[in-house]
């Protein structure tokens, strides 16, 4: 039988007929790379279509590109170096808590801006009450230490007791408010050290601050190194070491980190950062005497300079001049606020946060017949911070360390007859956060150590 095929078609299903179209050479590559020569061949690589009524076959996941995998990789390292670093330090053992921890490693790596904001809106919205009365009565502070009293035939040259501290205007002070009251043992048969507390102003008349006055005719001061400020590696210990405890009278804390301080640390020969001309400066000689001046101005590095710490500008000056330990003995000019303190002119006072916000602060000062001054306490903005210091008879006066967390005046006595393993603290305001031993062990901050005179 004749075939049916009609001229020109393929049984196959090609186009192989001398009367189809030439291909032109990319549809013709493209057939060659799919494995057929029909222009309409199913993909191989394609699934079937479903019959009807049935389920979509899942789709198949194609795998993400390398630069993707490459770049999840990059960026979980860059991540990781920061966890790291951040769990390394709350881990690293010291006397912080894990929030302080958490704080100094936020400022040493760059985020000190985020805390400041954290802890202006904190306190912003935190500050202290208006009116009312203290809820605590000012007494002696009693750290006589223990053991058999000892006769003195001759009292030993020494400061006059201080001029009792004036109350801010308009406030009926309470019992013993401003009154300079003795604390710890006498030295040479004289009492080296009287404290007070006063309230700040005449609007936060609830609050008490605490000032302790020191004779240095009498006490010795030492400057200790932290573990953590002011950095590096020192001979001298992070903590009052145990044969130093049974004549250790007081200590107190020094000024901020190093990075803000706007100055530099001295000790023993060793610097730490930049002595910087200008900046207020507490400074320390071989002989136990100190003072607080201004930078190239009132003080300098002479060879019986064992100690300096440095922090921001002066809060009170008296233009130079006496008091210098080391200068002869010449009346000393009295002292004001520095000018712009109120607004922080050319931030010379820390941007930590505003010098208005009320807060805890610290200070160390001099008076006109060279004694130590040291004050502290809550409800201080820079400037009332200055006229307390003012009224404690300062002619010359720097800011120390803020906040809660890290101002601290402890005293210490020894609780057995020289047991040097039994010196207890005592701290000057009892609301004040850290422990009264603090100083007792390794301390992150520098600080101050107060000692008796053998004479």
């Amino acid at each position: 039988m004749p075939s049916t095929i009609p001229p020109g078609s393929n049984p196959e299903g090609s186009d192989t007929s001398p009367n189809a179209a030439p291909l032109d050479p990319i549809t013709a590559l493209l057939r060659e790379v799919e494995g057929s020569d029909a222009p309409d061949a199913p993909r191989s690589d394609l699934p079937p279509p479903p019959p009807d009524g049935s389920k979509k076959p899942e789709k198949v996941r194609k795998p993400k590109p390398r630069w993707m995998k490459v770049t999840a990789i990059v960026i979980i390292a860059i991540l990781l170096v920061p966890v790291v670093s951040f769990a390394r330090a709350v881990v690293t053992p010291n006397n912080l808590s894990v929030t302080e921890r958490a704080a100094e490693w936020m400022r040493d790596n760059n985020l000190g801006f985020v805390l400041n904001s954290f802890e202006n809106w904190w306190l912003s919205n935190h500050q202290p009450k208006t009116g009312g009365e203290p809820d605590r009565v000012i007494g002696a502070i009693d750290v006589e230490e223990v053991g058999p009293t000892t006769t003195v035939k001759s009292i030993a040259p020494h400061l006059p007791k201080p001029t009792n501290v004036q109350v801010p205007e308009g406030v009926t002070p309470v019992a013993n408010e401003g009154i300079w009251l003795p604390v710890g043992p006498t030295v040479g048969g004289a009492q080296p050290m009287y404290t007070t507390q006063v309230r700040p102003d005449s609007v936060h008349t609830s609050i008490l601050d605490g000032l302790t006055w020191m004779d240095p005719k009498l006490l010795k001061f030492e400057l200790f190194p932290g573990t953590e400020e002011p950095g590096g590696k020192w001979a001298k210990p992070s903590q009052v070491p145990m044969d130093q405890r049974l004549t250790l009278a007081a200590a107190f804390n020094a000024g901020f980190r190093m990075q803000d301080a706007h100055g530099g640390f001295y000790l023993d020969g060793q610097t730490k950062g930049t002595l910087r001309d200008g900046a207020a400066s507490l400074v320390l000689y071989a002989d136990g005497r100190v003072t607080v001046g201004v930078w190239g101005r009132d003080v300098t590095l002479t060879p019986d300079v064992v100690g300096v710490r440095q922090n921001l500008d002066l809060i009170i000056d008296n233009g130079g001049g006496a008091p210098n330990p080391m200068g002869p003995a010449t009346n000393a000019k009295p002292g004001t606020p520095a000018a712009g303190l109120s607004d922080n002119a050319d931030g010379a006072w820390g941007t930590t946060f505003g010098n208005k916000i009320l807060a805890w602060r610290s200070a160390v000062g001099v008076t006109a017949d060279g004694a130590l001054i040291y004050g502290y306490g809550d409800g201080l903005g820079a400037l009332s911070l200055a006229q307390l210091m003012l009224r404690a008879g300062c002619v010359r006066a720097m800011e120390l360390d803020i906040n809660t967390v890290w101002t601290t005046f402890n005293f210490y006595a020894a609780t057995r007859f020289l047991d040097p393993a039994s010196v207890q603290g005592t701290k000057l305001l009892p609301d004040s956060f850290k422990s009264a031993n603090r100083y007792l062990a390794p301390d992150a901050r520098d600080f101050v150590g107060v000692f008796t005179r053998a004479l």
